[in-house]
């Protein structure tokens, strides 16, 4: 897939860190123009150091007016990947409602917005674009402490299917993908526990978390035309823990 994304312009929302820097510095090496969304104006600033070639924005997704302010002054997309997140755990009869409405903003609101206007500028220039969105194995399991979050992903998933719906006419795909806990430095020091990450690995028929590059394989993928026929797709990235 060398420059397999070449004359391609994509959007990545939580594109310095995580997984949505490994999806930047993935479609970066195979030619697309993207550019990295995010609030984390520092590490922006180093991955534009280190990439001068990739466009970085800066806006905090909470923000509706002013998010959606940023997305439209950058113009035309090929393809959106919503990557910004926030994972905020609390058991189910101590969950706050601003850790409730904190999660819904971030992790399903904001992909409301940016795609309500990446999705109009592809209809209006006849794009026929491809949306992928991060959801999670939570939007399909019950978990301890997940309430807020799983509530959130699950909202993902639905507005994935209603956006294939509605946007499939006009040649949009919309997709989502379910990663199980994934390795990030993040998901490093939080699954640090080695008692805590056998137990959940237990549960996983493959017996390993996810890598980075794993779950930005499958992104790269739905993006791109061999999923030309995949459309309101939630894909598990779990080693199997949705089978069981």
């Amino acid at each position: 897939m060398d420059k397999y994304f070449e004359e391609k312009r994509i959007l990545v929302t939580g594109g310095c860190s995580g997984i949505g820097r490994g999806v930047v510095l993935e479609l970066w090496r195979l030619g697309a123009n993207v550019v990295a969304l995010s609030n984390q104006a520092e590490n922006l600033y180093k991955l534009k150091s280190e990439y001068p070639s990739i466009e970085t924005a800066c806006v905090d997704v909470r923000d509706w007016d002013k998010t959606r302010q940023v997305v439209d002054s950058l113009g035309v997309f090929h393809g959106l990947v919503n990557c910004a997140g926030v994972g905020l755990m609390e058991p189910f009869l101590e969950c706050k409602p601003t850790t409730f409405d904190e999660s819904i903003s971030i992790n399903a609101k904001a992909i409301l917005n940016i795609s309500q206007v990446v999705a109009k500028k592809m209809i209006d220039n006849k794009i026929k674009g491809s949306i992928v969105s991060i959801s999670s194995q939570a939007s399909k399991a019950g978990f301890h402490d997940h309430v807020a979050y799983s509530a959130s992903k699950g909202a993902v998933d639905a507005m994935t299917r209603v956006m294939a719906v509605e946007l499939g006419p006009h040649g949009i795909r919309a997709n989502a993908v379910n990663p199980t806990v994934v390795l990030t430095e993040l998901g490093r020091e939080v699954w640090a526990d080695q008692t805590k990450a056998k137990q959940m690995m237990s549960k996983i028929p493959l017996g390993r978390f996810s890598e980075v590059h794993e779950v930005v394989n499958a992104i790269i993928f739905l993006l791109s035309d061999k999923a030309s026929m995949i459309n309101g797709a939630q894909l598990p990235i779990d080693g199997g823990f949705l089978a069981t």
